[in-house]
């Protein structure tokens, strides 16, 4: 995969879902999103461009969308049973999940990977895993984190590890990502297929201090080459033949069917 430059720009951006602001219009647009799975060209248009700043890391997304539709309102339903859209970011030992709908609503979600862990003995040492996650927020029983091993965890042949080498994640539904800001623009109208609409756009803001736990250190301050792995994507439902279809397209296909593979996400480098 070729590696997309994040430019710094002068900030702060204001998020409010506007994407004709100068700073989006200069900004390198990614091409055109492609099936996650198969690499062929996304049946909607959907672009996307990420800049930087001191205090923030920004995203934003062009979605055509003739017939834009969102139904669940409540924060972290389960968006991509409808249409979304999805950022993953990803640190050694974690990574994090974000997804957005027309409407605004936003679903996320924070991984950490089992074998990072930390695991002490009855004096205090560390046998295994990283002393970062020892923090109570990353305690499995008080936040009631859940066992996941991948989207195909329920498959028979690895119904209990999933199918990542790496195993099995523990994952954290109540972290919210510190500062988040989201905003989304329909141009058209939501919710009826009588009025053909353009589609929608989304804008948002991940602040520095939130990288904090994906990273495992108590200071994140990007500089001139630091790589980040992500994985941005969409997902869209179709009626085909009075059945639903599932479609998902990314920036860079990944070439299976579980975008709960960091290791497949793209290298986006940060640059002055």
């Amino acid at each position: 995969m070729n590696s997309y430059k994040i430019k710094r720009v002068k900030g702060p951006i204001r998020i409010d879902g506007n994407l004709d602001k100068d700073v989006w219009k200069n900004a390198e647009k990614s091409g055109r999103f492609v099936d996650a799975v198969g690499g062929t060209p996304g049946v909607y248009d959907t672009k996307a461009a990420i800049l930087w700043d001191d205090e923030a890391l920004y995203v934003g997304f062009w979605v055509e969308e003739p017939y834009p539709a969102a139904t669940l309102t409540e924060r972290d339903s389960l968006l991509w049973v409808e249409n979304d859209l999805e950022v993953f970011i990803a640190g050694e030992d974690t990574y994090y999940e974000l997804e957005i709908n027309a409407l605004g609503v936003i679903y996320e979600v924070f991984y950490l990977w089992r074998d990072a862990y930390p695991v002490f003995d009855s004096s205090g040492k560390l046998i295994s895993g990283k002393p970062y996650f020892a923090k109570d927020r990353f305690d499995i029983l008080k936040n009631g984190a859940i066992s996941f091993g991948g989207n195909f965890d329920r498959n028979d042949d690895h119904f209990w590890t999933g199918i990542n080498p790496r195993g099995l994640r523990w994952v954290y539904r109540n972290w919210d990502f510190p500062g988040l800001e989201v905003a989304v623009k329909v141009d058209g109208k939501l919710n009826d297929p009588s009025v053909v609409s353009k589609g929608w756009t989304a804008e948002i803001k991940f602040p520095w201090k939130g990288f904090a736990d994906l990273f495992g250190k108590d200071q994140v301050t990007p500089t001139d080459g630091d790589i980040l792995k992500l994985f941005l994507g969409r997902y869209n439902l179709f009626h085909f033949n009075g059945k639903p279809v599932n479609a998902g397209w990314s920036w860079h296909p990944i070439w299976v069917a579980d975008n709960h593979n960091p290791e497949r996400f793209g290298s986006f480098v940060i640059t002055e």
